[in-house]
């Protein structure tokens, strides 16, 4: 009897801790629910597809802004078709960047232009590399970043509009800049993009928003670059079920009223 008392003294003492750890306050990133803007994308919904346009305009900015930090390590320049360009354009392209080759024949590696079959070029040559370049921050590979983050286009497409000035009471950790749609508000990266930073060759203006929304666009397609042929399929295998349905319906019909 003792020690079924015992036993369940311990059991009580158990689930209070349980209970206050559960209670215990929580953090002010995660006390705040951050909700971020909603924007009307091109390819959002079962009938959405990607702007040409918006995808080299996207291209553009991860090229002349982005790529200074970020890697593109599931892409390959011959990819870049997708978007709209021809095959001698994704050689233009591709050749616009120096990437590492070799050994050759004296052992030696050297540099040449990229081809469309290579992977896009990283910025740096390793991730110590890369954190000494950033503080000690290491710039996540943008693949599949709209997969990795809540929100997806939405959420890039805030931060990268999300910069302003600290408010009056909020304390800036230094090397950190404030960024309101951040859990925390506090960031290392700095605003990457102002206000005509690239200029877009089909002479759209190129405002923050702008950029921000091409290169979020740019990124959906980067992590789903079949989400256009998943979709009409989808609407393909729909259509043949109503079909098919409809079909055994009538000849389910048809059948029983021979029967009957």
């Amino acid at each position: 009897m003792l020690r079924f008392l015992s036993f369940r003294h311990l059991l009580l003492r158990t689930a209070l801790g349980g209970l206050a750890l559960i209670s215990l306050p929580l953090s002010a990133a995660e006390q705040e629910h951050v909700r971020l803007p909603q924007y009307d994308w091109s390819f959002s919904g079962p009938f959405g597809t990607y702007d040409r346009a918006a995808l080299q305009r996207g291209y553009q900015v991860y090229k002349e802004v982005c790529s200074a930090c970020h890697s593109l390590h599931q892409l390959a320049y011959r990819n870049l078709s997708a978007l709209g360009y021809s095959e001698a354009q994704v050689k233009t392209l591709a050749a616009q960047n120096e990437i590492q080759a070799g050994p050759n024949d004296a052992g030696e590696m050297f540099m040449r232009p990229a081809l469309p079959s290579d992977r896009f070029k990283s910025p740096f040559p390793n991730e110590q590399a890369a954190r000494a370049a950033n503080n000690g921050a290491l710039p996540p590979d943008l693949s599949l970043i709209i997969k990795a983050r809540k929100g997806g286009a939405d959420y890039v497409r805030a931060l990268l509009t999300g910069y302003e000035p600290a408010p009056a009471g909020f304390t800036v950790t230094p090397g950190m800049n404030y960024n309101k749609w951040f859990a925390g508000h506090q960031i290392a990266m700095p605003a990457p993009l102002t206000e005509g930073g690239v200029s877009y060759g089909d002479g759209t203006k190129a405002s923050v928003d702008q950029m921000a929304s091409d290169v979020a666009t740019f990124l959906t397609w980067a992590a789903e670059p079949e989400a256009e042929v998943r979709k009409r399929m989808g609407i393909k295998v729909i259509l043949f079920l109503v079909v098919f349905s409809g079909l055994l319906y009538a000849s389910k019909r048809r059948l029983w009223a021979k029967l009957h």
